[in-house]
């Protein structure tokens, strides 16, 4: 690791200067938050002066638009975010109190949902292959779930009914799109619930996990953080080339391997620090703004050159 805390001789690390960007995509969990959900003073410099640099800045997280308050008062420019691993882009500048599109009163951008059809298939095929499996189901109205599964302290009011009761469709709420089904067990060791419902279910719809518990993320199929990452930088004219983007578990995989520059934490999953060009330190270290702190370095010295 050099001086500055980026590692620069990872196997797939690019040679040479790191290159100019134009996005800068992070994940917020584990990787740009502390562990206690804060960010730093110096991530919130690294990411205004980015912007003054002339780089978008992209929050690309697993949460729902409801839990981007961590965020929402250090937003700038950047108030774009990708929400619930690829299932949402939401305005974070856009709060409207009379809104009845989201809980927060955000503007949904744009919605890439789970067919409830194939949310009863993959939770059919859970519940045969890994008894004792509890569900919640996440709208764009906010979450419910079954009586069995951990409760979400954050989310008062929610429904609680069995998943398919939750993802039958009686009432305008109920209708409401599906941006993905949380799937929990209380004994299975994380990555092998994993292994376990791709293998039975993967067919069916996206499976990953975000949680250092076993809570698996289904989302519609072919739904990620890369693939509406992609699709947003197509709106720009922006290139997988000029992103470099950061995280730390399993739901970042597919960003790191498709973006052209792309960053595993310190503290991050070993399927990632294997999808990542390079690795930084721990997000308690505030890794993500060593690298953009580098990054706008280097272009400070080509532009003195």
């Amino acid at each position: 690791m050099g001086e500055d805390g980026v590692v620069t001789s990872a196997p797939q690390c690019p040679d040479g200067p790191t290159p100019m960007p134009r996005l800068i995509a992070t994940d917020l969990d584990g990787t740009l938050l502390h562990d206690d959900k804060s960010v730093s003073q110096r991530t919130v410099a690294a990411l205004a002066a980015a912007e003054e640099a002339g780089l978008e800045v992209f929050f690309v997280t697993g949460r729902p638009a409801r839990w981007m308050g961590v965020v929402s008062d250090h937003v700038q420019g950047h108030g774009l975010a990708i929400c619930a691993n690829g299932a949402a882009v939401v305005d974070l500048h856009s709060v409207d109190p009379h809104s009845t599109g989201s809980p927060t009163g955000r503007e949904f951008v744009q919605v890439r949902p789970l067919p409830r059809i194939t949310a009863l298939k993959v939770v059919e095929a859970l519940r045969a292959a890994a008894p004792g499996t509890s569900f919640a189901v996440e709208l764009t109205t906010g979450i419910n779930y079954e009586p069995t599964y951990p409760p979400f302290f954050q989310d008062t009011g929610a429904n609680v009914a069995t998943a398919e009761e939750l993802l039958h469709e009686a009432t305008d709420d109920d209708s409401a799109p599906v941006l993905k089904v949380l799937a929990h067990h209380a004994e299975l060791a994380p990555d092998e619930f994993l292994t376990l419902a791709r293998s039975v279910a993967g067919a069916y719809a996206s499976i990953t996990r975000s949680s250092p518990t076993s809570l698996l993320e289904i989302s519609g199929l072919g739904v990620s953080k890369a693939s509406t990452l992609a699709l947003c930088c197509e709106e720009r004219g922006i290139s997988a080339a000029e992103v470099v983007a950061f995280g730390d578990m399993p739901n970042d995989v597919e960003m790191l391997d498709w973006a052209g520059t792309s960053y595993a934490m310190g503290n991050a999953h070993p399927d990632v620090i294997a999808a990542a060009s390079g690795r930084t330190v721990a997000n308690n270290e505030d890794g993500v703004a060593v690298v953009i702190e580098r990054i706008l370095a280097e272009r400070a010295a080509r532009a003195r050159t």
